[in-house]
């Protein structure tokens, strides 16, 4: 009995003393790992002396900006003898051509822009007329003394290419020419001005010309001659006849005036654009006779050369008429957009 209990006394040390050595034999076969990593080596850089033969790389900034379009527009309809909606038979096309130059340096720019339109209609039964004719060049050199406000000096040319007539019906019932209004250069405007221009945003901008002088050119005898019948009945009629607020036989008049110049160009969305121009011209000497004139353009994109083309134009001048004149024209047509 006392040997059992012997036994169980010694029993858990002998276990425990046998696991102990198990656990030192497993260690002694556990290896660490080397404490020197495996060498690496590194890749030897190489610089080679690179030697530029021409310092100079003529590097040059281009101050200069262009812009550049052409369209042609064209619009018909015809009717046969049987139709009974009523219409005439018409056939219309118009060109138009506009270019822009700009050259900006710190702060001085000059711009250049010529704009010529010319378009023709003809309807059954009728002589031929125009539905727009304009030749337009205007130039202006700057200098900023603030971000929107600048000092300016610019000189405008305009005139027209064909010649203009009224219309009248013959005694056959025939369409003929009456009078022989206006051509190239009869009249002909040549416009200088200096003052100061403000710059709202990038797309608008007025022009103040507090000195400006205008010449109005007829250099076509033809174009608007007095009446010979008023000649002889009226003896006050040809001391008073005047063409384009110039004396007759005339060709010449200067004028000094004020001018205000309003220009925007400005993309409504990313396929409409509206170009617009307000002139009004004020002679010191004749305040009250100033004139006015709106010309405006809204191009609608169809797709990358198709184009919807719509063109109006508002003038009052009493040196040329007392009343209101106004033009329209709608077409579609080709725009091209030449690289810039």
């Amino acid at each position: 009995m006392r040997q059992t209990y012997l036994f169980a006394l010694f029993l858990p040390i002998l276990l425990s003393t046998g696991v102990m050595a198990q656990q030192d034999s497993l260690s002694g076969l556990r290896q660490a790992p080397p404490k020197d990593p495996l060498e690496v080596k590194a890749p030897e850089l190489s610089i080679k002396e690179v030697i530029i033969r021409d310092e100079n790389l003529n590097l040059q900034v281009d101050y200069w900006r262009n812009w550049t379009k052409f369209g042609i527009n064209a619009n018909q309809a015809s009717f046969n003898d049987n139709w009974q909606g009523g219409g005439v038979n018409f056939l219309g096309i118009g060109l138009a051509f506009n270019t822009k130059f700009d050259y900006t340096k710190e702060n001085k720019n000059f711009t250049s822009e010529l704009d010529l339109k010319y378009g023709k209609q003809k309807n059954k039964d009728q002589l031929a007329r125009k539905s727009n004719d304009r030749i337009f060049w205007d130039n202006k050199f700057s200098v900023n003394f603030t971000k929107q406000w600048s000092f300016f000096a610019s000189l405008a040319f305009e005139s027209q290419f064909d010649k203009g007539y009224t219309y009248k019906t013959g005694s056959e019932g025939q369409d003929t020419l009456d009078r022989f209004i206006s051509s190239f250069l009869a009249p002909g405007y040549l416009t200088e001005s200096v003052g100061i221009e403000v710059k709202p945003d990038p797309t608008w901008s007025i022009r103040f010309g507090t000195g400006t002088a205008r010449q109005t050119l007829v250099l076509n005898d033809n174009v608007l001659r007095p009446d010979t019948v008023k000649i002889r009945t009226d003896p006050n009629y040809l001391p008073n006849y005047q063409r384009f607020g110039i004396n007759w036989p005339g060709t010449f008049r200067n004028e000094l005036a004020f001018q205000l110049v309003s220009t925007l160009n400005r993309n409504l969305s990313a396929n409409i654009n509206i170009n617009a121009r307000y002139a009004f011209f004020a002679n010191y000497q004749d305040l009250k006779n100033a004139s006015h004139r709106v010309d405006a353009t809204l191009t609608a994109k169809v797709s990358r050369v198709l184009s919807v083309t719509l063109v109006g134009v508002l003038l009052y001048d009493p040196l040329q008429d007392p009343g209101i004149q106004t033009s329209q024209t709608t077409g579609i047509g080709i725009q091209y957009n030449f690289p810039r």
